[in-house]
């Protein structure tokens, strides 16, 4: 058993600041949350809510999401934070998989058969209580850039091994602080770094949502940072960058996409150095993070796995060796067992289960993986394999691409040719991109066809939606 992990904080340290909401004016101690958890899991109670039923919550970023965590845990029931983006018809599909016992929602996303998010919950409180390591304690829906959103299901005990993982590259626990903007429905919002800091005495910053201005205004409140690059870039564009006050951050976390070396270059030069890291919300989600010390000799790489993860690189074969290319598995303690009321995503190997990521990667003799891409994102080129990440690497490397897609088409003679899609921040010719191409690639990795357009398609973790980007060649085929 597992005991309750926020009353063990709130017990050693019950006047220390557990959650800050500047946009809300308050600020929340750690006794403040316990009591409010145990308050929430009493009125749950009186609505109904029992052992296993599943909680939906559809709100931006505030502490009642924590709140209903911990309150959820004491309740024996099951949160599931929604994306708030989605449309109607999408969160319908969710809901029918979710089959929740309430739905509690914000105002402004407040639908039929949907409870009011309460101001407070008034109630008698429901004391700590230990909980089984491999109990559902909530659902976090991958954020589908390919395919259907699926429930991956989280555990106290992924939750537990999350924390040690983290604590492997940043310093948790009293006097520590994290600066949270990223959804809360999301894997990366609750886990890096906020229910780590909030598991060890640690002070979370919340922020309403990832508006480049707030987060710039509050990054020197706080000791670690977690973004997208998409954040970053934005950041690193506002004026006020050059003048801000950067020295309290002591790591900046980034994930959800590749880092582009002149971004952690701007970075550098304010003495801020970026870490790359690769994840997913089935592995809990800390897998692979970057040193900062060899993050900007090595900005391609996601850096080393963490103490609690294990790692093959897979051919049709078996395990392979250093620097070769293939599918990364995942096995440890922060891996999920499963997806909701869907087959385990996990194989035995060895007598162990593993996770098969779906992305193909290689990991050199120091132990530093790069990841070459999605197995989906191949493209087979007259019976030659392209990689997709590969040539956007070189593509963004030009000064004059802000942004770049790379996709495969159907092509009568060669079967299917890579197809760049680029936002451009400067005046460049498809032939001077082109050149540049064949310059660091193989011929039959450069791509044949150029297409310029406005934005790439992304979702909430600024990864490239590639199911979107026929959307855009369909656009693009349509006479001007």
């Amino acid at each position: 058993m597992i005991a309750d992990l926020l009353a063990t904080q709130a017990a050693a340290t019950p006047d220390a600041v557990a959650i800050e909401e500047p946009a809300a004016g308050r600020g929340l101690t750690y006794a403040a949350l316990d009591a409010m958890a145990g308050q929430a899991a009493g009125w749950l109670a009186g609505q109904g809510v029992g052992q296993g039923d599943r909680v939906a919550l559809l709100c931006r970023n505030r502490a009642e999401v924590f709140v209903l965590l911990f309150a959820c845990w004491r309740a024996g029931a099951i949160v599931v934070p929604l994306n708030w983006r989605l449309t109607p018809a999408e969160r319908a599909v969710l809901l029918a998989d979710i089959e929740p016992a309430l739905v509690l929602a914000e105002p402004e996303f407040l639908a039929d058969g949907m409870v009011s998010l309460p101001a407070s919950f008034d109630a008698a409180p429901v004391p700590p209580c230990a909980r089984e390591p491999d109990a559902i304690w909530y659902l976090i829906y991958t954020s589908g850039t390919s395919g259907e959103p699926k429930g991956v299901i989280y555990t106290p005990r992924m939750a537990l091994a999350n924390r040690d993982n983290v604590a492997a590259f940043l310093a948790l626990g009293p006097g520590e602080s994290c600066l949270t903007m990223l959804p809360l429905f999301h894997t990366a919002g609750l886990n890096l770094y906020a229910l780590p800091m909030l598991m060890t005495g640690g002070r979370v910053r919340l922020l309403r949502d990832a508006d480049a201005e707030a987060v710039l205004a509050h990054i020197g409140a706080v000791t670690a940072v977690f973004a997208v690059p998409t954040i970053y870039e934005r950041i690193a564009r506002l004026p006020a960058f050059d003048a801000a006050d950067l020295s309290s951050v002591r790591f900046w976390g980034s994930g959800g996409a590749p880092l582009r070396p002149d971004l952690i270059e701007r970075f550098a030069a304010r003495g801020a150095i970026l870490c790359g890291g690769m994840g997913m919300s089935e592995t809990g989600p800390t897998a692979f993070v970057m040193d900062p010390a060899s993050a900007r000799a090595r900005p391609t790489s996601v850096g080393r796995a963490q103490p609690l993860v294990e790692v093959r690189i897979m051919g049709e074969t078996g395990a392979l060796g250093p620097d070769q290319v293939g599918e990364i598995w995942f096995a440890g303690p922060g891996v999920t067992p499963g997806y909701w009321r869907r087959p385990d995503p996990r194989v035995a190997l060895d007598g162990r289960r593993w996770l098969r990521s779906g992305d193909l990667g290689r990991i050199d003799a120091a132990g530093y993986a790069t990841i070459v891409g999605r197995i989906g994102d191949m493209i087979r080129s007259g019976g030659e394999t392209v990689h997709a990440s590969e040539v956007e690497a070189v593509l963004a490397m030009h000064p004059a691409v802000a942004e770049v897609a790379v996709a495969g088409e159907a092509d009568a003679e060669w079967g299917e040719v890579p197809v760049a899609y680029v936002v451009a921040t400067a005046p460049v010719s498809t032939h001077e991109l082109a050149a540049h191409c064949r310059a660091h690639l193989a011929g039959f990795k450069a791509p044949r066809r150029f297409r310029f357009v406005e934005a790439l398609p992304r979702n909430v973790l600024g990864k490239v939606m590639r199911s979107r980007l026929a959307e855009l060649a369909d656009i693009q085929r349509q006479p001007a």
